[in-house]
């Protein structure tokens, strides 16, 4: 059978109109993100990566802030990351409750600070505790569970396939999300495709897979060599909400100046509602690179704007006439 990125298919029992999903993006991926990814075609979205003991514990901001779900975004997955049985039942209680329809549970970040706690791919040295802590996220939450993980942790390990095996088959996860580099590579080197595919043949659940991808062509290929259920966009789709539109065939052409700087608009307003004015205004600093790239913008104008004291100010910047524009590169 011919397969298709636009296919619906199902996760856990959770319908999903085609298989391009935003991937889980730290200290990113909050609820307007994961709504401007659906605006562009989007799948299914999934949060940015939310500590279970900052849940559990009813940190306010955390709260507040990182389990807000608009309703324009179903279906929506909450990442939580954490290495304590207990502590990931009460937070997926508590996600389950703000709205989620499924939980993703992430073992496979590679920052020190996070591994450090046992959490993310520290798991994958722990795989009793790994199956322990999906097991929770399922009896706490009553939603499918799936895992995004890595292929293992250094040069040669391949870990993380083991765990992904024994997360479904003693764990009863409802999907795997694999990217296919290790832990240590960060997001440098080729990612091993041939590894998901060998988890597609493996697996009765759905895997994903992520990593690499940042043009249409490259989703699609990956798409194709790996036999996987879904394609996770990441890096590829900062500031370039249209991939979704690309890889989904909807639109073959890049977005003109125009169009990128409404969309910042939109980017702006959207903070604004989620933090306020002040704290959107240093916020969005981390926005500005990928707009400012795509318009061709250079080094004087990427440093104007990180300096600039108001979001009004910083529109007055991106909205200079061409030749400016120009001038700031």
């Amino acid at each position: 059978m011919s397969r298709s990125l636009t296919d619906p298919w199902q996760l856990g029992g959770v319908a999903i109109p085609n298989r391009v999903v935003l991937a889980p993006l730290a200290g990113i991926g909050n609820w307007f993100v994961r709504l401007q990814a659906k605006r562009h075609g989007a799948g299914l979205v999934v949060s940015e990566m939310v500590s279970s003991f900052a849940v559990h514990y009813r940190n306010e901001r955390t709260c507040r802030e990182l389990l807000r779900i608009h309703p324009q975004e179903h279906p929506v997955s909450m990442q939580l990351f954490g290495n304590d049985p207990d502590v990931m039942a009460s937070a997926a209680e508590r996600v389950a409750a703000a709205g989620a329809d499924l939980i993703d549970i992430n073992m496979g970040c590679p920052v020190p600070k996070v591994c450090k706690t046992g959490a993310g791919a520290a798991l994958l040295e722990e795989p009793d505790r790994a199956v322990a802590v999906a097991r929770a996220a399922a009896r706490g939450s009553g939603l499918p569970v799936t895992v995004k993980l890595r292929s293992g942790q250094r040069p040669g390990d391949l870990s993380g396939l083991e765990v992904a095996r024994r997360l479904v088959f003693d764990g009863g996860v409802a999907g795997i999300s694999i990217h296919p580099r290790h832990a240590s590579q960060r997001h440098k080197g080729a990612p091993n495709y041939d590894l998901v595919r060998e988890l597609v043949e493996d697996l009765p659940v759905p895997v994903l897979v992520s990593g690499g991808l940042q043009t249409p062509e490259a989703v699609r290929r990956a798409f194709e060599r790996t036999g996987a259920d879904g394609v996770l966009l990441a890096r590829g789709s900062l500031g370039n909400p249209w991939l979704f539109e690309q890889v989904l065939g909807l639109r073959a052409d890049e977005p003109g100046p125009d169009e990128i700087l409404a969309e910042l608009d939109w980017v702006i307003e959207s903070a604004v509602e989620h933090l306020g004015e002040d704290r959107a205004t240093r916020y969005l600093r981390k926005f500005y690179p990928w707009y400012v790239e795509r318009l061709g913008g250079g080094r004087a104008l990427q440093a104007s704007l990180q300096t600039a004291p108001t979001l009004e100010a910083a529109r007055e910047l991106m909205r200079a006439p061409e030749p400016a524009r120009a001038a700031a590169a």
